[in-house]
């Protein structure tokens, strides 16, 4: 999407980090540079809007949701193996024996 315009950001490059810019999860400098660029672009402005009150609407419904524990402790020794260098299997290696699938599945 482009809305013709030249802008010194251009629009692909905005649209293509829209959720970084949502998320706060890049630099101060980029974040500005973004608003200059909705300032400028309604299109763009307009996409960063639904964007926002789609983030907003799935934060209301599904915010509230407790992440199981076991679940946290699977994806946390997972990134601990990928951290450490280790290989990660495709299989759950937390599963006890009795989760463990049999040979012929």
């Amino acid at each position: 999407m482009s809305c013709g315009e030249p802008h010194e950001t251009d629009c692909a490059e905005v649209l293509d980090h829209l959720y970084e810019f949502l998320d706060r999860e890049m630099p101060d400098a980029d974040c500005t540079k973004f608003e200059v660029h909705f300032e400028e672009c309604s299109p763009c402005l307009e996409k960063y809007g639904l964007e926002q009150a789609v983030k907003k609407l799935v934060k209301r419904c599904c915010g509230h949701d407790d992440v199981p524990v076991d679940l946290r402790a699977k994806v946390m020794g997972r990134i601990e193996l990928i951290r450490a260098g280790e290989t990660v299997p495709d299989h759950d290696v937390t599963a006890g024996p009795a989760d463990a699938p049999s040979p012929a599945e």
